[in-house]
Order: structure tokens, then C-alpha cells, then sequence
């Protein structure tokens, strides 16, 4: 190998980790600055939560594992105008169950409990509404979503692949800048770090409103989905002996992160399927992307003001869309759709469709009772001859 490939090659790797780092904005940013534009949430200690969390990841799986503000809690919040005390309420308790699930064998039980088929059925589903959302934030804006959106999905055909993603954003900001339309988000560059102890009533009302309608999300998406995907990524990453991706030490460390980061103003944050798929896609392979990515959360968690809330404010909202709806692509799309036999493709179709029309605990159970009631066939079947 020549020393020109050798340096084309590491350029084209750097190149990945760096726009892999930041694919995952479109799930990552409208959440975050809803939280701060709308709710008037600390931008320091949120963005330091997902700085601390990525360079942990980083440092834990040597892996782009992804860190992703946990959708439903995030998206009630802003929808209802709940309290920062029940914000991190939310993640102190989500990540007490989490390391309960982890050190009981619960977490692992249960990811035995799911064939591939539940799995995939279940991607599909966050897949399609991923999508969904992502046409939704394109809004008045359709044609920079739909241009975005199309450079995106060319630039996997493309030698220079990589570079789309900086490109769009690049591109987008840009056209926001000189296109005199009103920012996506009008941020406040006065709201101080809020460090506050929920009250008791924050405590109850979070349990209710926010824990139990996002328990069933995180334990099938952000644990057990991501680990059947990033094993599938990664097939050799075996650390002597032991495997990397496990049910365990997901749980593990979503758990332990939310536990100790959400007393300072951290929102509630997870791992993800969604956010490895697209990742993965735009290039990264290492510690090297969440590294990035991390380091740049803590930087403007330590230089928050007038300037970096105006650079972000000119990302355009469609641009966010077009990147959620490439990752909702990844999420939702299986090869099991083409080799997959009749009955797996009717449990993934089912699975998904109950997910989408009820919620994701119900398309789990009805996955299960799919499964359950295939292997009880098959041994009724044998024992009759």
C-alpha cells in the first residue's frame, strides 16, 4: 500500500467518524433545544449530561454507541410544560430501574424472551415513526427537507459519502442565514444552570406521567434493540472472551449515567437503535465519533451565550427532519423482509402494526403471544408423531 492510499484512507476514516459524530442530530437537537427554547430548561446542564455520557461511552464500548435524549419523557415535558424537577426526577428513576433490571438478570431474561422477528418488528415501527416525525419538521419548508433528505440518501452511492453530513448542515445554515425567515428556535441565552432536588409531588407525578410511559420504549429500543443491532455491526468485538454488547451492560450504563448526571440538570438520556443505525451509515466505527460528539456538548456547555445559541439557532428545523427521516430509513429497513420466512415476516408485520396503533409495550406482548404460540404448535406437532 502506498503512503497516498494509506493517507486517503485515514482521511476517509477521520472523515467518517466525523460526520458519523453528528448524525444524529435530527433525533438529538429538536429535543434538546425544545427543552431550552420552549421550557427555559439549563442549556449547560443538559448539554453537559449528553458531553459526560458520550465521552463515558466512548471510554466503555470503544464503539459509536449513541446518546439520545430519552423521546418520551423529553417530548411530554415540552408538550405539557412539566417542571425541571420532574425532568430529573424521571431520570433518577429511570436509572434506579435500569440498574435494577441489569444486576437482578431481569434485563437479560428478557431479551431471551424476544426472537429477532419481535426485535425487527419493533424497529420497524420507531422506524416509520421516526419517518413520520421527520416529514412533520419539514413543514413549510418541504423543498430544503425534501433537497436534504435526497442528498443524504445519494451520498451512500457516493465515494465521498462521508462528507454529506456537514455538507447539509453546512448548506442549510446558510440558506437559514440569508433566507431573512424567523430561526427554528429563538433561545435564551440568559437562563442559568438550574441545580434543584424535586419536590415529593415532582417525584409522584414524574412516576406516573413520565417513568411508565417510557420504561417500555428504553428497555425494547434503547437496550435490547440496540444491542441485537450493534452485535450485527460489530460481529468480532469480543473484549476476552466476553461480548461487548449485551442487554446487562446497556442497562448498566444508561442506569448509571442517568442516576448521577440528572441531579445537575441533565435531561433523561438512552441509548438507541435509531441513532447507531445512522451513524454507522454516515461512517463511524470507533471511540472516535462519541468522543467528538461529547467533547462538543461539554464545549458548549462551558461557552453557552449569545453566540452559540445564535450558530444553532440557524440550523433549519427541515434540515433536523431530513436527518431524522434518514435515520428512521435505517431503523426501519431489515433484510429480513426479503429472506425472512412467511411467519417471521408476519410477526415483524404484526409486531410493528400493534406498536403503531397501540404502544410499544402492547406490540411487544403481542409479538411474544405470536412467538409463544408458534413454539407451542411445533411441539404439539412433534409430539403427535
Amino acid at each position: 500500500m502506498t503512503c497516498k492510499s494509506t493517507f486517503l484512507n485515514r482521511c476517509d476514516q477521520y472523515s467518517g467518524e466525523l460526520s458519523g459524530a453528528f448524525a444524529d442530530l435530527g433525533t438529538f437537537l429538536p429535543l434538546v433545544l425544545g427543552l431550552i427554547a420552549l421550557n427555559h430548561f439549563s442549556p449547560q446542564g443538559i448539554f453537559m449530561g449528553f458531553g459526560l455520557f458520550a465521552l463515558f461511552t466512548a471510554f466503555y464500548y470503544r464503539r459509536p454507541i449513541p446518546v439520545q435524549p430519552m423521546k418520551v419523557i423529553a417530548a411530554l415535558v415540552i408538550a405539557q410544560g412539566l417542571t425541571p424537577g420532574m425532568l430529573q426526577a424521571s431520570g433518577m428513576m429511570m436509572g434506579v430501574i435500569l440498574l435494577v433490571l441489569a444486576f437482578s438478570g431481569a434485563i437479560t431474561w428478557m431479551a431471551k424472551q424476544l426472537s429477532p422477528a419481535i426485535s425487527i418488528g419493533i424497529q420497524l415501527a420507531i422506524g416509520l415513526q421516526l419517518i413520520w416525525m421527520g416529514g412533520q419538521m419539514m413543514g413549510e419548508t418541504w423543498f430544503i427537507g425534501a433537497a436534504a433528505f435526497a442528498m443524504l440518501f445519494a451520498s451512500r452511492f457516493l465515494p465521498l459519502r462521508y462528507l454529506a453530513m456537514p455538507l447539509v448542515l453546512g448548506l442549510g445554515m446558510i440558506w437559514q442565514y440569508n433566507s431573512g425567515m424567523a430561526p427554528s428556535f429563538n433561545l435564551n441565552v440568559d437562563t442559568s444552570w438550574q441545580l434543584s432536588w424535586p419536590s415529593f409531588n415532582e417525584w409522584t407525578s414524574a412516576a406516573g406521567l413520565l417513568v411508565l410511559p417510557q420504561l417500555a420504549l428504553t428497555l425494547t429500543n434503547a437496550v435490547i434493540a440496540t444491542t441485537a443491532m450493534a452485535k450485527d455491526k460489530f460481529p468480532a468485538d469480543m473484549v476476552n472472551g466476553k461480548e461487548n454488547f449485551t442487554p446487562k451492560r446497556l442497562a448498566t450504563s444508561s442506569g448509571l449515567m442517568n442516576l448521577v448526571l440528572a441531579p445537575f440538570g441533565a435531561t433523561a438520556m438512552c441509548h438507541g437503535a435509531g441513532g447507531l443505525a445512522v451513524q454507522h451509515h454516515f461512517g463511524a466505527r470507533t471511540w472516535l465519533a462519541p468522543t467528538i460528539f461529547g467533547s462538543t456538548c461539554l464545549l458548549i456547555a462551558l461557552t453557552w451565550g449569545e453566540g452559540i445559541a445564535t450558530i444553532l439557532s440557524l440550523i433549519p428545523l427541515a434540515v433536523l427532519g431530513s436527518l431524522l427521516a434518514i435515520a428512521g430509513l435505517q431503523l426501519a429497513w431489515s433484510k429480513r423482509f426479503i429472506d425472512g420466512r412467511p411467519f417471521c415476516i408476519f410477526v415483524i408485520l404484526s409486531t410493528a402494526a400493534i406498536c403503531l396503533l397501540v404502544n410499544t409495550a402492547a406490540g411487544l406482548a403481542a409479538g411474544f403471544i405470536l412467538e409463544t404460540g408458534r413454539r407451542q404448535w411445533r411441539v404439539f406437532n412433534d409430539l403427535r408423531h
